[in-house]
C-alpha cells in the first residue's frame, strides 16, 4: 500500500516560500491550539503530532530542502513502496529505504508518520538503516520534541507582588499531574515563563496575560492613574489620599493646580527586573461642583467679576 504523502506546508498553514519567522509563528500558534494540556478534543493529540512533525522538517534547512526536492518524484516513490531499491531524481537527491511498510526505524516510536519514517528514516539525520542504534534514536527524539505553551492569567496586583498557580497538566497517556508554578513579581503582559522539562518531551512555557486594572494603566515599569480632585482642592491646595498597588499614600496637591497636571510619585510603580520599582504618574482631573446653592453662586459671580478682563482663549484667536 503506497505511503500517503504529507503536505507539511498545508499542515502549518503557510506558503512554500514562508520564512523561518513565518514557520515559527505558525508552529507556535498551532502547537498551543492543539496541545493536549489545553485542548481536550478527541483529535487534538493527532493534530498536535502532525504539527510537530511538519515543524521538525520545515524548521531544519537541510530537511526542508530535501523535502522540497522530493516533491515532483513522490508519486513514483510512493508507488515503489518500501522496496530496498534506491533512486535518484533530476535534482541530485538520493533516497533509500530498507524495511517493511509502516515499520519505524525508531523501534516503536509512533510520533512520526509512515511518510516521515520512509523519507527521513535513512537520510534525514533522524536515523540510519541500522535502526538498532540507540544513540541515533535518542537524537531523533531530541530533535522532534515539542515545547508546549500554557495560557495563564494574572491580575495587575498579582503581577506587582508575584503569585502562584497550581496547574493540572495531562499527558498524552491521559494521566494528569499537578504542578505549582510561580508568577514572578513584575511580570509583563505577553511574557513567556520557561519551565524546563515540564512538557511532554520538552519545555513548558507559561504565556502570561495580565488583566486590565480598573484604576491603573501600565506603561513599562511605570503606572499611571487619573486622580479626581475637587475644585477647591485644586485652587487652594490640599493633602489627598492616593491608592497604589502597595497601599495608600498621601499626595500634596499644590495650590492653583491646573486640570491635567501630572505629578510623579517615585518608586510607586511596578517592580523592575534589575531591582527597584518604576514610578506612579498621577494626572489631576479637576471635578467641578454641581447643584450650587445661592451662596456658592454668589461667590462664583464675584470670582467672575474680578477676572472679567482675563481671556484664557487669547492664544487661540
Amino acid at each position: 500500500m503506497p505511503v500517503e504523502y504529507r503536505d507539511y506546508y498545508k499542515t502549518l498553514g503557510v506558503q512554500k516560500d514562508a520564512t523561518a519567522a513565518d514557520l515559527k509563528k505558525a508552529y507556535r500558534k498551532l502547537a498551543r491550539q492543539y496541545h493536549p494540556d489545553v485542548n481536550r478534543s478527541t483529535d487534538a493529540s493527532r493534530k498536535f503530532k502532525e504539527v510537530n512533525e511538519a515543524n521538525s522538517v520545515l524548521s531544519d534547512p537541510d530537511k526542508r530542502k530535501k523535502y522540497d526536492q522530493l516533491g515532483p518524484d513522490w508519486e513514483r516513490y510512493a508507488q515503489a513502496g518500501a522496496t530496498a531499491q534506491g533512486g535518484r531524481n533530476g535534482s541530485g537527491f538520493q533516497w533509500a529505504y530498507t524495511g517493511t511498510p509502516g515499520a519505524s526505524p525508531f523501534e516503536g516510536e509512533s510520533d512520526f508518520s509512515e511518510f516521515f519514517q520512509s523519507v527521513f528514516g535513512s537520510m534525514g539525520g533522524f536515523g540510519q538503516a541500522a535502526a538498532g542504534n540507540g544513540t541515533r534514536r535518542r537524537a531523533a527524539r531530541s530533535r522532534a520534541v515539542a515545547d508546549a505553551e500554557y495560557p495563564i492569567e494574572a491580575t495587575l496586583a498579582e503581577a506587582y507582588k508575584g503569585a502562584e498557580r497550581v496547574l493540572e497538566l495531562r499527558g498524552e497517556d491521559g494521566n494528569a499531574k499537578r504542578l505549582t508554578v510561580k508568577i514572578p513579581a513584575g511580570v509583563r503582559d505577553g511574557q513567556r515563563i520557561r519551565l524546563a522539562g515540564q512538557a511532554a518531551g520538552g519545555d513548558l512555557y507559561l504565556q502570561v496575560k495580565v488583566k486590565p486594572h480598573p484604576l491603573f494603566t501600565r506603561d513599562g515599569d511605570d503606572l499611571r492613574l487619573e486622580l479626581p480632585v475637587a475644585l477647591h482642592e485644586a485652587l487652594l491646595g490640599a493633602e489627598v489620599t492616593v491608592p497604589t498597588l502597595k497601599g495608600r499614600v498621601s499626595l500634596r496637591i499644590p495650590p492653583e493646580t491646573q486640570n491635567g497636571r501630572t505629578i510623579r510619585l517615585a518608586g510607586q510603580g511596578m517592580p523592575r527586573a534589575g531591582g527597584g520599582h518604576g514610578d506612579l504618574y498621577v494626572t489631576v482631573k479637576v471635578v467641578l461642583p454641581t447643584k450650587l446653592n445661592d451662596k456658592e453662586r454668589e461667590l462664583a459671580s464675584e470670582l467672575a467679576a474680578g477676572r472679567r478682563t482675563e481671556d484664557v482663549r487669547s492664544h487661540l484667536l
